[in-house]
């Protein structure tokens, strides 16, 4: 359909590589579905981390930068990511945070979802919540975490807004989402077009401060299209809203178009083709560094100079 299909992927900042490695996949028990460096830095990493094929609406991918000032969430920023978990599976969660030492709290109920709330060794908040929908998305399983606790994928993320007005106007407007419910100061924004990593919950506060995207937060939501020209077809309807939006980008995986809605997050809109599955077989993902064409001539330069990462 040439509409948003929902979240495709979201892109956080990281500090010492290891760790965040770690901590994905053998913590959460994600995979590592691509192992690359940042087009714009390429003496950092950008890792994706998702489900085995790295399908649209399970990617969460990092650029882990050394010695990264601390951030700190506030108005204009993604603020807590949702993913979807199985039901009953929020104890094996608690029990498996404490043996790792990871901050979370005893979460609670929002929107009549049962959810837990942790951060990730660099601040990131997340939630994992037991949707009401059934959730019929496979994760990845390790020897540790298997597909009934698993993490399925995306379930929703929160942008915090001191006035949430022109933000949803984006959603509602260009996006086609619709308004479902609201709760205390979250309004829930849903689009239809998919079943899945469907939904933007909109946080309003006032009097929030406006954060500092570094260390720990959020660099960009991405929300997803089939192809190229659904991706030109946004392109259009964002100009004409008077925002300033990207031409096409190529980032090896998918093509993709990045703008700031009027609330001051840092949108794209990424398209699934060519997906991962382009350089390496789905079996190998994430398995060796892949680098993009331009760079592939400084490969042994690029290597030396990233840090060591045992996987």
């Amino acid at each position: 359909m040439d509409r948003i299909l929902g979240l495709h992927h979201i892109t956080a900042i990281a500090g010492d590589a290891q760790r965040n490695y770690d901590f994905y996949t053998k913590v959460l028990g994600l995979r590592m579905v691509k192992k690359t460096v940042n087009f714009d830095d390429p003496q950092t990493y950008h890792f994706y981390f998702g489900n085995e094929e790295g399908s649209p609406g399970t990617i969460l991918t990092f650029f882990p930068w050394r010695n990264v000032r601390q951030g700190k969430n506030g108005a204009g920023m993604a603020t807590k990511i949702g993913y979807s978990v199985p039901k009953d599976s929020l104890e094996f969660w608690k029990a498996r945070f404490e043996k790792y030492q990871v901050r979370y709290d005893e979460g609670g109920e929002r929107f009549g979802e049962k959810y837990i709330a942790f951060q990730d060794p660099d601040g990131l908040r997340i939630n994992l919540i037991e949707t009401k929908h059934n959730d019929e998305r496979k994760g990845w399983e390790t020897a540790e975490v298997k597909n009934d606790v698993a993490l399925k994928g995306f379930h929703t993320i929160t942008l915090t807004q001191n006035s949430i007005d022109a933000t949803a106007a984006i959603l509602t407007d260009v996006f086609d989402y619709q308004l479902i419910e609201q709760e205390e100061k979250y309004s829930r924004y849903q689009t239809s077009a998919v079943d899945n990593a469907a939904i933007v919950d909109l946080l309003e506060m006032p009097d929030a401060p406006r954060g500092l995207n570094a260390g720990g937060t959020n660099h960009h939501v991405a929300f997803r299209v089939k192809d190229e020209e659904t991706l030109m077809a946004y392109r259009k309807k964002i100009v004409a809203r008077g925002l300033h939006i990207t031409e096409k980008i190529n980032r090896d995986y998918f093509f993709s178009l990045y703008f700031r809605e009027p609330g001051g997050v840092l949108f794209e809109i990424a398209t699934d083709n060519p997906g991962f599955a382009t350089d390496e077989t789905v079996e190998n993902l994430g398995s060796s560094l892949q680098l993009p064409n331009q760079y592939e001539a400084m490969r042994d330069q690029i290597v030396q100079g990233l840090p060591e990462l045992k996987t």
